[in-house]
């Protein structure tokens, strides 16, 4: 018998092929570098995150016929190049980018394993890439638990440090267990229909084959997988202690990369693969959204660490995103979109603060330890306010931008009850964000500390981060319409 091989077109593959190949060439260059030289290693990851990018946006107009995005499927309908996939490209890309720019001045310049880090940095972005093109539930399953291991092992990135081994620890044993959720959910779906391609399971469901316990079981099994990585209630118990045990710039990268990797795998398979369920599942997800906004944002009320506290920030903002996803249709699914770009900026933009304060010696994780900042940093505390005001949803910041985006969906859609509670939520969240802005300008330190010179790749994050994070909100146009150009594929 003729040995038929599968017919693969690498277009898909291109903004993924850079990544990997960083990853791989930073670890052996680590091998060949003096201590003194081991800054090269970033400024290499930051080459290949660059080289993604610029394919991502050449491959922007390989997709496009009229109005109608043209997909692309790498190996049968496994991997997908559409305007949709590239956009989380391009988001990811950004995630890493400011991630290697705080890691720079996080890290000791000459530490050994420098290599090691800025690897599982990229190879942790290659997963998540992946899960965003997947067009497969079995790749989507690979895409997760690619950033997933990465992502533990950098959690315990400080071998020393108790406390980052526990975190590491606790992602690990939590994170392998909602990994199980998600592969038994994958199994019973393939049990009911036939078959793991999303695009087959859509067309299943389209010829009228009532979904059967087996699948509605799947599905709920996808949902828990997915509501763990987004961290919404309750799956949320993880995210705390390991937000707060990681090395703070490991933190920050999973703050944003996991929401964003996860959200555009949730998009894709509850929106492309499962519409003709959106009753039953858009139920299950208003009650998500209502539990993750409150129970974060009245947990963030009484933390006095501040990586703690936003942690269950993080937790709240999955609960306007699930706000979104409920409200559906192309308004919900651009405002994801857009709150994703904003998200990722703002807190990217607060961690960079963090760490251009705090280095990697001296560390400022108790909010009384912010106090007088306002007079002794005035140009990092300024920019810590714009943050704060933005993740607090205040204009003119890309916060407020992608908080009316959702809740105007959420309207749009008929969900007055959700958008209520939302904008209530909203509200409560004011007081733990401004708190940070009147202990920084308007106590004064108990004890005062010396101040620990800020290094220029942090700064980098910080400027670039204010920037989009006011560019956002004052003209927000420009994003949105390139966030309504790339959910052609999911939302029609």
């Amino acid at each position: 018998m003729e040995l038929v091989l599968p017919q693969i077109d690498w277009a898909p593959f291109a903004p993924l092929i850079p990544v990997a190949l960083g990853g791989l060439t930073t670890l052996v260059t680590d091998l060949f570098l003096p201590p003194g030289r081991k800054y090269l290693i970033a400024i290499l990851s930051l080459m290949a995150i660059a080289a993604s990018i610029l394919l991502s946006i050449g491959s922007w107009g390989s997709v496009l016929d009229s109005d109608l995005g043209i997909v692309r499927y790498g190996i049968h309908d496994a991997v997908v190049l559409d305007r949709f996939s590239l956009f989380f490209y391009l988001v990811l890309g950004l995630v890493s980018m400011l991630t290697i720019l705080l890691s720079m001045g996080y890290l000791d310049t000459a530490a050994d394993d420098q290599g090691e880090y800025y690897s599982l940095v990229l190879f942790s972005t290659l997963g998540m890439m992946l899960m965003a093109a997947g067009g497969d539930l079995i790749v989507i399953f690979l895409g997760l638990e690619t950033f997933s291991l990465a992502l533990y092992t950098l959690a315990g990135f400080w071998k020393a440090d108790l406390r980052s081994n526990e975190s590491a620890l606790k992602y690990l044993l939590l994170g392998a267990f909602a990994s199980g959720f998600f592969l038994y959910g994958i199994a019973l779906i393939y049990g009911a229909t036939g078959t793991t391609m999303l695009r087959q399971i859509a067309a299943f469901l389209a010829d009228g084959h009532p979904p059967a316990p087996l699948f509605m079981i799947g599905g709920g099994l996808l949902l828990v997988g997915f509501g763990f990585k987004i961290a919404s209630v309750p799956f949320h118990m993880w995210a705390p202690d390991v937000y707060e045990g990681a090395p703070t710039s490991v933190t920050a990268f999973m703050i944003a990369g996991t929401k964003a990797a996860a959200f555009a795998a949730f998009l894709r398979v509850f929106l492309l693969a499962l519409p003709a369920l959106h009753v039953q599942w858009s139920v299950a997800i208003w009650v998500l959204a209502v539990l993750t906004m409150t129970v974060g944002n009245l947990v963030a009320l009484v933390q006095s660490n501040i990586k703690r506290m936003l942690a269950y920030s993080s937790i709240a903002h999955a609960g306007y995103l699930l706000v979104a996803l409920v409200a559906g249709g192309s308004s919900g699914v651009a405002s994801i979109l857009f709150y994703l770009v904003a998200y990722t900026l703002m807190n990217l933009g607060a961690f960079a603060v963090i760490i251009a304060l705090q280095g990697s010696k001296q560390e400022r994780l108790l909010l009384t330890d912010y106090a007088g900042l306002g007079w002794q940093r005035p140009a990092l505390a300024a920019c810590m306010a714009v943050f704060m005001f933005s993740l607090a949803g205040i204009p003119p910041t890309a916060g407020f931008m992608g908080k009316l985006y959702i809740f105007s969906a959420a309207l749009e859609g008929h969900y007055l009850g959700l958008a209520v509670i939302g904008v209530l939520n909203s509200v409560i969240s004011v007081y733990f964000y401004l708190r940070v802005i009147v202990i920084m300008y308007m106590s004064e330190a108990a004890s005062p500390r010396p101040l620990v010179p800020a290094s220029v790749a942090a700064v980098l994050a910080v400027v670039m981060s204010v920037l989009g994070t006011l560019h956002l909100g004052l003209f927000p146009a420009g994003l949105l319409d390139l966030a309504r150009q790339s959910i052609a594929a999911v939302a029609g």
